[in-house]
């Protein structure tokens, strides 16, 4: 994570497609059977996907908003959550993938274009406050974790459930 704190927007925004890319690759061929099953305890893939896409009517750009719009915001993250309410579980895998594609071309967009001093501004984030990121990370820190970590992560989640639910 350390080494993307330096990039710019464009590279921020090639990593998080790569991110992507390396997240969907995984679905391809999946039947709604597989879609809609996971272990015990565990995440469904559409759940993994409707996860990444943030609160329905939310999205994940408003994160990067409200680090350009105040002054070092407090933004509550909630973890662990699927956010697989409202209309998403009556989506199909292709209709909620189109959502998450929708989201995350709209968050490339944007940060795309950030400058070194958009990348530069800091939020009050209480749950990072243990982690290698601190609690007031930089949008730039914010962005590469999102992209290091978090999308790495449900890879890997969604790897191992597809394989459980083969």
């Amino acid at each position: 994570m350390a080494g993307t704190a330096t990039l710019n927007g464009a590279e921020l925004a090639i990593l998080i497609r790569q991110k992507i890319d390396e997240f969907e690759i995984n679905l391809r061929g999946i039947d709604e059977r597989r879609a809609e099953s996971s272990p015990a305890g565990r995440w469904t893939p559409k759940q993994i996907v409707s996860h990444l896409c943030g609160p329905e009517g939310a999205g994940i750009t408003r994160l990067v908003t409200a680090y350009l719009e105040q002054d070092t915001p407090r933004i509550d993250l909630v973890i662990e959550d699927p956010f697989y309410t409202g209309e998403r579980p009556n989506l199909s895998l292709a209709e909620l993938l189109e959502t998450f594609e929708e989201e995350h071309d709209r968050l490339i967009a944007v940060v795309k274009g950030l400058t070194t001093e958009q990348l530069g501004r800091k939020a009050q984030i209480p749950i990072f406050k243990d982690t290698p990121l601190g609690e007031y990370p930089t949008l730039g820190e914010f962005l590469g974790g999102m992209a290091d970590f978090h999308f790495g992560f449900h890879t890997v989640h969604l790897k191992e459930v597809l394989q459980d639910v083969a």
